[in-house]
């Protein structure tokens, strides 16, 4: 079963090569949102597994988005997309709790690269918990 994914964008174009990208690597692209209110919504409305999401949006920005997003579930997996020249931003966004930020214009494997970090930190978090686990059941 293909993972699923939300891209959130305010530009048709950056959304269609998004989920253009996503399908090609297997995703599912179960939504479509114009700003960080329609983020919010559809992360509560479709629970997906990964959502990507520009920075500079109207209504509410991508930073504000993704604090909400993590205050509902701490484990999202958020890939923030900005353009060049946002370094402040996209650290901004990180510190939020973006798990990788990709920088416009992209290739499909610079999104593949970032799909790839999140899974191998997805891994090592699950075998932290796993340990932390049985040392816990030792005391």
């Amino acid at each position: 079963m293909p993972k699923k994914a939300v891209v959130v964008d305010d530009t048709m174009f950056m959304r269609m090569t998004l989920k253009s990208i996503l399908e090609n690597l297997g995703y599912e692209v179960i939504g479509e949102g114009a700003d960080g209110f329609d983020a919010v919504r559809l992360y509560k409305q479709l629970e997906p597994d990964l959502i990507t999401m520009d920075i500079t949006m109207p209504n509410k920005d991508g930073i504000a988005a993704v604090k909400e997003i993590l205050a509902i579930n701490t484990e999202a997996k958020v890939i923030m997309v900005s353009a060049m020249g946002q370094k402040t931003r996209v650290i901004d966004a990180i510190t939020a709790g973006a798990k990788d930020f990709v920088v416009k214009p992209f290739k499909q494997e610079r999104i593949a690269e970032a799909l790839g970090r999140i899974e191998i930190a997805e891994k090592e978090q699950s075998k932290n918990k796993g340990k932390s686990k049985k040392t816990r059941k030792k005391k």
